[in-house]
């Protein structure tokens, strides 16, 4: 095995390793385009020589982490507003107000983004309740985003996105009406953001990131990263964080069907998953025993 083979063989693990993903040989092209910043920085021009300084010990206690700059440059955190927007437009016109009806009695839902990176599918969702004020006055609406990505998370914290990025998939009176234009970009108006919240997570961490499961999860284009059995487990997980009447979103180009046999597909619903029934307790059982 040639040097720079054996190298990109240990970013790879490394990613899997901080990540559950999977580095393909079809993704690996990208790996010194995605890397390259971290070479000017460090003064290096290939992979060789960047596993060397990884190799090497840590300079102080104070010295930047080399491994996980390497993670945070390897994540695709490619994401824009209403992303996939025909099976969006499923929220408002069907998951939400099913929700809504399932949760009358305590006027609350929660809504957890998995994966969210820099924060527009959450910003998205808020948008709706925004968007639907009377419609959901006197309800609490709690929205958490998530990332395994500190970086990522700390500019969905920040709420403010260049002209680029808030051009894509945002017509020009949702602009106008959700962002304030500031010197330094477009800024999340502040009815928008007090729904929001944002922590750094992984997906693969054996607790979900709540006290209690959500009505309604995200996780869109991040289990594609993962190989079959990662998958599973990462679905294993979702599974405990979704009420029993909730929902799992999936990307447009993801299904659990053949996945996961904790999640079926929900009637007439793209990319739409409810947990799946689980079994009743038979009489003599040792759990209803213990219980009795």
């Amino acid at each position: 095995m040639e040097a720079s083979e054996a190298s990109h063989q240990i970013i790879a693990d490394l990613l899997e390793a901080r990540t559950g993903q999977h580095l393909t040989e079809s993704r690996r092209w990208r790996v010194n385009s995605a890397l390259a910043g971290i070479f000017r920085t460090h003064g290096i021009s290939n992979v060789d020589q960047l596993v060397c300084l990884l190799a090497a010990p840590p300079r102080g206690p104070e010295s930047p982490d080399l491994s996980q700059e390497v993670v945070e440059a390897l994540l695709n955190n490619e994401t824009y507003f209403f992303r996939d927007k025909p099976t969006f437009d499923q929220l408002p016109g069907e998951i939400l107000p099913e929700l809504a009806q399932r949760r009358q009695s305590t006027r609350r839902l929660s809504i957890w983004s998995a994966g969210c990176s820099t924060g527009q599918e959450v910003y998205s969702i808020a948008m709706l309740f925004a968007e639907q004020a009377e419609r959901w006055q006197g309800w609490t609406i709690d929205i958490l985003g998530t990332d395994i990505s500190n970086r990522a998370i700390n500019a969905a914290r920040s709420g403010l996105y260049s002209q680029f990025e808030v051009q894509r998939g945002l017509g020009v009176t949702q602009m106008l009406r959700h962002f304030d234009e500031t010197p330094n970009g477009w800024q999340v108006r502040e009815n928008v953001r007090q729904m929001v919240r944002f922590s750094q997570h992984n997906l693969l961490s054996q607790h979900y990131p709540g006290r209690i499961p959500f009505d309604l999860v995200l996780c869109r284009n991040v289990l594609l990263y993962f190989d079959r059995s990662t998958r599973a487990d990462a679905f294993a997980r979702l599974a405990g964080a979704v009420m029993p009447d909730g929902f799992l979103m999936l990307g447009a180009g993801e299904t659990a069907v053949g996945q996961t046999d904790r999640f079926v597909p929900t009637s007439r619903r793209a990319s739409f998953f409810e947990p799946a029934p689980q079994p009743a307790l038979q009489p003599g059982s040792p759990l209803l025993q213990k219980s009795a």
